[in-house]
């Protein structure tokens, strides 16, 4: 079943679009059986970078502070399950504080395998129509996973919608 695209209003400038996973993704393999899979997407304007790290570091730059605080809160109370904080994610190569996966000439992949759940978040450039998609396949493997998802699954999507309006607001400005 697919499911169409939608156009979500950040505000009276700004467009975002809930789109179908795309198929191109490195990590479509992930879809089948994931617990949550969704995508998100804004079309750049043509003066935007066409580099992919360029374009997944300046998404992650200046996370806004209700995230950082809801962030540093949750690695608080994760430690207490023996869940990872974000401080604990080692890897050779971050993006924030995510670590990088793999890479491409157009896509980014993301993510951490933990005891409660494995993610993995893409960031791919789609050049045939400049449009940049997030990503998110989430697999949870016991019940803390799946507590844990439902519990940031509502600031999941305030924090994709929230770094693709800050990201296209850049280019406007440039």
């Amino acid at each position: 079943m697919r499911r169409e695209a939608e156009q979500i209003y950040v505000d009276n400038s700004s467009v975002m679009s809930r789109i179908v996973p795309p198929a191109e993704s490195r990590i479509s393999d992930w879809y089948p059986g994931a617990s949550l899979a969704d995508s998100f997407a804004v079309t750049l304007p043509p003066t935007a970078p066409t580099d992919i790290g360029t374009l997944a570091t300046l998404l992650f730059a200046d996370l806004p502070l209700w995230f950082r605080t809801l962030l540093a809160i949750r690695d608080k109370i994760v430690t207490l399950f023996g869940v990872k904080s974000t401080h604990d994610l080692e890897a050779r190569e971050h993006i924030a504080f995510f670590p990088v996966l793999s890479r491409s000439a157009d896509e980014i992949v993301l993510g951490v395998d933990d005891r409660h759940l494995d993610f993995r978040a893409s960031v791919l450039l789609r050049r045939t129509d400049n449009r940049l998609a997030i990503t998110t396949a989430v697999r949870c493997h016991n019940l803390l996973g799946r507590l844990y998802l439902a519990a940031i699954l509502p600031f999941h999507i305030l924090i994709a919608a929230d770094v693709l309006r800050r990201l296209e607001r850049r280019f406007q400005v440039a």
